[in-house]
């Protein structure tokens, strides 16, 4: 022991040496980073997202939203449909005017 009361180093190369239970943290430390990096760095999924861009149409002189939901999402309920195209296209009330184009809900 030395004046300090710890043991002396040995001057046998200063190797660290780990137990079994250590080169296990090790590993499992090593693995957590490895996977914490793969979730930062890859890409968000787009399992979710609707294939190319959404299904528009052109309102005709003397078309209503009753008549845009009937013509384009016909055997769908068409108070829901047109639910659906207000909220899509942030209108207010249930005008439309010729030429305006509306962004359609998804077929289901």
């Amino acid at each position: 022991m030395g004046a300090t009361g710890f043991p002396r180093a040995s001057r046998g190369g200063g190797r660290l040496r780990l137990t079994r239970r250590g080169r296990l943290v090790v590993t499992v430390l090593l693995l957590l980073l490895v996977a914490g990096l793969a979730a930062v760095l890859s890409p968000a999924s787009r399992a979710a997202d609707p294939p190319g861009a959404p299904e528009t149409a052109v309102v005709q002189p003397g078309d209503t939203l009753w008549s845009v939901a009937e013509r384009h999402r016909p055997g769908q309920r068409p108070f829901a449909v047109i639910d659906e195209i207000r909220r899509l296209n942030g209108l207010d009330d249930h005008t439309v005017h010729a030429g305006q184009r509306l962004v359609l809900p998804a077929e289901r």
